[in-house]
């Protein structure tokens, strides 16, 4: 802006101050026009809120504005949610805005393919998919029946075997075939290892049940490991046999009764007790 565009005079000294002020005022008032056209009408322009597109509404907090209930935003637009055959709408602000009905599956996005249940089935309370009945198998998109052996029964294992043999028999092959049980024996139930085993008093030898020789002076027990029986208290075992234990002067018999140690102040020395020095 030039100093002849404010079309001033010049002025004579009489009354200068006077007539400066006015000036002052009308250069200020100029300016500030000027400045609120060059600066403030942008910032106004900038300022203004954009229209709100059809089936939106202000968002409740911050800028900007939001889509109703069964739109979804495209660019500037808010264009309505297409609700897919066999399918509701959520009414939810997230997500699809729909879902596939009980008794159909959602196929890439788009559509809802109804659920087909083979023979032998029976839809997933989910709705979206389907299970075999108990005694059938799935292959593939069928459900076939599960063949069960004589003496076998359907298993409710979700891994493995499908049936189990009943008690008495083991699988072999396809089958269930009886178990050969020794003399003197009983099924442990055990589902791994030798099936069965060996009553008490007997020990196992070559696919058989033999007696445990229990000798004079000594017991049955139940160890898992030995020879089945153990000597009475002040016996011991020697020969597979039990042996009365000779107890030296100042000896005991241990915790176990089947050996000695000497009293306290004593040491063992050749079989012997001697005073410790």
């Amino acid at each position: 802006m030039h100093r002849s565009d404010l079309n001033l005079s010049p002025v004579s000294p009489k009354g200068t101050s006077g007539t400066l002020a006015v000036v002052s005022f009308t250069v200020l008032f100029a300016l500030a026009f000027v400045a609120h056209i060059a600066i403030g009408s942008p910032s106004y322009a900038q300022s203004q809120t954009a229209p709100l597109p059809a089936n939106a509404q202000p968002k409740s907090y911050g800028e900007g504005w939001k889509c109703d209930r069964g739109y979804r935003p495209d660019g500037d637009a808010c264009l309505a949610i297409i609700v897919p055959k066999n399918a509701y709408a959520t009414n939810r602000t997230y997500g699809a805005g729909w879902a596939c009905l009980h008794g159909f599956q959602e196929i890439e996005g788009t559509t809802c393919l109804e659920v087909v249940v083979p023979d032998g089935g029976y839809l997933d309370p989910s709705g979206q998919r389907w299970n075999c009945l108990r005694g059938y198998m799935k292959v593939d998109d069928l459900c076939l029946e599960i063949d069960l052996p004589p003496n076998a029964y359907l298993s409710d294992n979700v891994y493995g075997s499908v049936w189990l043999c009943d008690r008495g028999y083991e699988v072999e092959d396809d089958t269930c075939v009886a178990i050969t049980i020794p003399e003197n024996a009983f099924l442990n139930g055990s589902k791994h290892g030798q099936p069965w085993t060996c009553e008490r008093g007997y020990f196992e030898r070559d696919d058989a049940c033999v007696a445990v020789a229990v000798p004079e002076n000594a017991y049955l027990n139940d160890a898992s490991y030995g020879p089945g029986w153990k000597c009475n208290r002040g016996f011991a075992e020697a020969d597979n046999g039990c042996t009365r234990i000779d107890l030296p002067e100042n000896a005991h018999l241990d915790r176990s009764g089947n050996r000695w140690e000497c009293h306290r102040n004593f040491q063992r020395s050749q079989e012997r007790c001697v005073l410790n020095d």
